[in-house]
């Protein structure tokens, strides 16, 4: 099943409504430090509201933790990014892939986006700069999911 990957981020109320979907897709979120604001359970409860106790979420210190972490396993990084050119729908996810959301403001470093394995773009409306990160990150892990028929069944 596809991770998610925070590189930073900057608002706590886009990282809670992240770990609320990873909950409920059951989909681990790695945070890459240092983020933009406390991670604190009461940071994040606004958004995540009662799935923040069932989110999976690992932190990394660093970028270079979280490679140190992700490299040996041979985890594929997906950095969705508005400097790429490949729409999100025209790649071929694989289950062990990690979708890689950049800050809020800033994205990512050039060193992050030239190391990514893949990168990929939603495609919008001209002159339209970018949707909000946690619509990225549902719109690429619904179609991540679909491809790689992870999404999660319910016993209901």
């Amino acid at each position: 099943m596809p991770d998610i990957a925070l590189y930073q981020p900057d608002i706590p109320q886009n990282t809670g409504t992240i770990l609320r979907l990873a909950a409920c897709m059951s989909v681990r979120v790695h945070l890459v430090e240092p983020a933009g604001f406390p991670i604190s359970d009461s940071a994040l409860k606004r958004a995540g509201m009662d799935y923040l106790e069932r989110a999976a979420m690992t932190r990394h210190t660093s970028f270079d933790a979280f490679e140190a972490w992700r490299k040996p396993l041979g985890r594929r990084l997906v950095l969705l990014t508005t400097r790429a050119t490949q729409p999100y729908v025209d790649f071929s996810f694989s289950e062990d892939d990690i979708l890689l959301m950049g800050r809020e403001g800033a994205g990512v470093p050039e060193t992050v986006h030239a190391g990514a394995d893949a990168r990929l773009t939603i495609p919008m409306a001209e002159d339209m700069r970018s949707v909000n990160v946690a619509v990225a990150v549902g719109m690429a892990l619904g179609e991540a999911l679909r491809q790689t028929g992870t999404f999660p069944r319910s016993t209901g």
